[in-house]
Order: structure tokens, then sequence, then C-alpha cells
């Protein structure tokens, strides 16, 4: 029974300390979020040729998930093209893209939009960030209340203002000048057990695309 309350002490000495600080570690965090976040933004917003690989990558994940079935995959774009995360087979991946840029053409534009973009997660960081600092403003208090509320409203409103940000500021659908021109994927083997090479599932696939 000693030896259970001995280990017990320093557990809950732990937990303690942890419940005390993590209402400033919260207010640290919030605020730099609220420093960094607009500029993340900001740097994307300006960049035309990143913006319209953002909306063909949601669009090709939307059109792999929708018409083919594919889940849990994940992507991010870059000025050259962008890449699609995860066990994809080449020719649906690019037939995806191929499909997901006709679609945005035609005017399709909400598949340009995608809930698990991680612009959604900043909106939501943001949002949690302005309303503890806000609640600790008016409060003056650092508090587990204050983390709370903010991480619920955060979860409500973050989404919206997610796609939000998506639609006018992180992504363009005007890609009427653009084409997929090529697709790569890695294809790299692993080294298993007794130095034996085993073949990897392409898991990253990249496509380009260029003006016409």
């Amino acid at each position: 029974m000693f030896l259970i309350d001995l280990l017990l002490l320093p557990i809950l000495l732990f937990l303690f300390f942890s419940i005390l600080i993590l209402p400033f570690q919260f207010a640290f965090y919030s605020l730099i979020n609220i420093i960094t976040i607009p500029g993340q933004l900001i740097k994307i917003a300006i960049n035309k040729k990143l913006r319209q690989n953002h909306a063909l990558e949601h669009s090709t994940i939307n059109v792999l998930e929708r018409e083919f079935g594919y889940r849990k995959l994940a992507g991010y774009a870059t000025e050259q093209g962008f890449f699609i995360q995860g066990k994809v087979h080449p020719a649906h991946l690019e037939n995806a893209a191929i499909i997901g840029l006709q679609r945005l053409q035609r005017g399709e534009n909400h598949l340009a939009i995608h809930n698990r973009c991680g612009t959604s997660m900043l909106a939501a960081n943001f949002v949690a960030a302005v309303i503890f600092i806000v609640l600790l403003w008016q409060t003056g208090m650092f508090n587990f209340f204050n983390i709370i509320v903010a991480i619920i409203l955060s979860q409500f409103v973050g989404p919206l203002a997610g796609r939000i940000l998506q639609r006018f500021i992180t992504t363009s659908a005007q890609v009427k000048d653009m084409d997929i021109i090529g697709v790569e994927y890695n294809s790299r083997n692993f080294i298993g057990i007794f130095g034996m090479s085993f073949p990897q599932t392409p898991n990253k696939i990249f496509c380009q695309d260029t003006k016409k």
C-alpha cells in the first residue's frame, strides 16, 4: 500500500501542475495562432497558381472519393502541381484529376471545397484563439471554462469559416487555362527482415498542370 501511495504522489503532482499551467499554455498558443495564421492565409491568397492547384487538389480528391470509392485521402498543393497522399491506383488518380479539372472548367466550383482541408483546421484554431483571448480580456481569468467555451464554439464556427476561407482565399476555381500534363508516383522498395526488399505501395502521387 505504501508503495502504491509513493508512486501515486508524483503522478498526482504532475497532473496538478499540468492542469494549473494549461490555461497559460492555451493563452500562449492562442497568441501565436492569432499572429501567424493570418500570415499563412495571406501567403496563399496572393499566390494565384497555388490557389488554382489547391482547387485542383480538392476536386481530384472529391472525385476519387465520390466516384472511385476511396477514403481517408489527403493532399497538398504547390506552385508546380499537387500531391495526393494515400493508396491510390495511378490510373484512377490521373482520371480523377482530369475529370476534376474538366468539371471545374464547366463551373462546378463546389468541387474546389473539401471538408477535411487544412484551411478548416486553421480556421478552427484561429476562432478558438480569438474567443479565448476575448474571454480572457473580458473576465481577466485563466481558467478551464474559457478554454472549454473557446474549443466548443470553434467546433461550430470553424468548419463554416474554413469553407468560406477556401471559397474566397485559399482556392481558385478559375482554371480554364490549365491542363493536366502528367502523373508521377513513388514505387520505392523498403527493406524488411533479413535485408529482403519488398515493393512499397505507392502512397504519394504528383500531378502537374500547366497553361494550355
